[in-house]
């Protein structure tokens, strides 16, 4: 993306803060396959370690919020988000899920919006959570989302209804939200974005008190006029939180400017490899699908127990037990797959709070250790065999996982499915540097995942 021959501005045009790793490779892959040059980091990004991307426009800074609570958001958020605001960026983004994943004791947005806004000078929130690349839709403030081949309005969604976490029981975003955040809520909605109403609307809902302003988004035509606002209302720099459908919004309505090119350059494909390894820390019943794939077309499949996972005294055991079984696996040609639950029926899951109990632990507590022995199988795999690809599946397993392995940056390689790319790893580490990850949420990708990741192109 060339600013001077194209006519956008110099410098980054965006930064964001990702609330796990899954979503924030989700939205690096959206900038990329549009054509914006984006690098993902796993820290704050230091002058040096920026500039071994010279070219980049935008940049991404992938945490783990969504799984925590407001007291860590308090004493974490603040100094990630300053240290992207001081990038100069003129849209801050804190970039949530396309299911608004959250509460308003785990993952709550309405904190993050608190910390957010008073790191850039605008006087409006904008929120994007449709992206219908995604199939995600936002209609009348109300999110629906595609499952089994239909839409579902998420308080009825077969698998955010129940979440094991955060179980969404309200699909009006306005709603929900509320119990986050005392701060004024409001919505510009697809009747008044497709009539041309959106630049009064914002100009009507900006305060000193600096709303949260919802866009609905349900096509393209809504996208990019979401887009359009968002961008043109950024005055002197303007705090969003949105899911990647913000950029999705963005790069369409730079596609219109002829920014971008009127044709999205998209992703490649990547190189096939004979093995991959992968752990999953996923409860979706569409990783359960995968799974199962996995299992039936000649994938090693571990399960990780979660009993002895949780006893600090058998954990190292059971980790122990696992990578020897998938190191076997994979130097006898054999991908290997180590999970922890197969689907929200899975025993694993509806017994989770029991288990925890049973070791003394407190949920929040059991479910990093479970994300801590997924990370401890995959470090001690890529120690020992040669790999070139893996995989983790759930979105706070990735985060444990991506923080163990010794991983700077990561930059997109390929696309896989939309929401999840093959990334490169950029790492001190030799070992690691170069390595190929992809980060992938319980709810995306088709059946054949795991089989699309080790062939290198998406699966039909």
């Amino acid at each position: 993306m060339s600013a001077a021959r194209e006519g956008a501005p110099q410098g980054l045009l965006l930064a964001y803060y990702g609330d796990d790793f899954t979503g924030s490779t989700d939205a690096m892959e959206a900038m990329t396959a549009a054509g914006v040059p984006t690098v993902l980091f796993l820290q704050p990004p230091t002058p040096a370690m920026l500039q071994r991307f010279p070219h980049v426009r935008c940049v991404g800074l992938a945490g783990s919020s969504r799984g925590r609570s407001p007291q860590w958001m308090e004493q974490h958020l603040p100094q990630a988000f300053e240290s992207l605001a001081g990038l100069g960026a003129p849209v801050l983004h804190y970039k949530v899920c396309s299911t608004f994943d959250s509460s308003p004791a785990i993952g709550s947005i309405g904190r993050a919006i608190d910390l957010g806004q008073r790191c850039m000078p605008g006087r409006w929130v904008p929120m994007v959570v449709g992206a219908p690349r995604l199939k995600r839709y936002q209609a009348f403030g109300n999110l629906f989302a595609a499952a089994d081949g239909a839409a579902w309005r998420l308080d009825r969604h077969p698998t955010m209804s129940r979440h094991p976490v955060t179980p969404m029981g309200e699909a009006d975003l306005r709603r929900h939200l509320a119990a986050q955040t005392a701060r004024r809520i409001e919505l510009i909605d697809l009747v008044q974005l497709k009539a041309g109403e959106g630049t009064a609307r914002v100009l009507e809902l900006c305060g000193d008190d600096v709303p949260a302003v919802f866009l609905d988004v349900v096509d393209e035509q809504t996208l990019q006029e979401a887009g359009r606002l968002v961008w043109e209302q950024r005055g002197d720099g303007v705090f969003t939180a949105s899911s990647s459908g913000l950029q999705y919004a963005l790069a369409a309505h730079w596609r219109s400017l002829g920014w971008l090119p009127a044709t999205a350059p998209g992703l490649p494909t990547a190189e096939p490899v004979s093995t991959i390894a992968a752990v999953s820390g996923s409860c979706s019943p569409v990783t359960a699908a995968q799974i199962r794939w996995a299992r039936a077309n000649g994938f090693l499949t571990e399960r990780l127990h979660l009993p002895a996972v949780l006893h600090s005294d058998t954990a190292q055991a059971e980790v122990e037990r696992c990578v020897r079984s998938a190191t076997a696996a994979l130097r006898a040609g054999t991908s290997a797959l180590v999970y922890s639950a197969e689907g929200p029926d899975d025993p694993a899951v509806t017994g989770f709070d029991a288990l925890a109990a049973e070791a003394g632990l407190d949920r929040p507590t059991a479910a990093r250790r479970v994300g801590e022995g997924l990370a401890q199988v995959m470090r001690r795999l890529l120690d020992s065999v040669e790999l070139r690809r893996v995989v983790v599946a759930g979105g706070d397993s990735s985060g444990e996982v991506a923080s163990a392995l010794d991983i700077a940056a990561l930059s997109v390689v390929a696309g896989m499915a939309p929401g999840a790319p093959l990334c490169r790893a950029w790492s001190a580490n030799p070992r690691r540097d170069g390595l190929e990850i992809v980060l992938k949420g319980g709810q995306i990708g088709a059946q054949a995942f795991f089989g699309a990741v080790r062939a290198g192109r998406p699966a039909p």
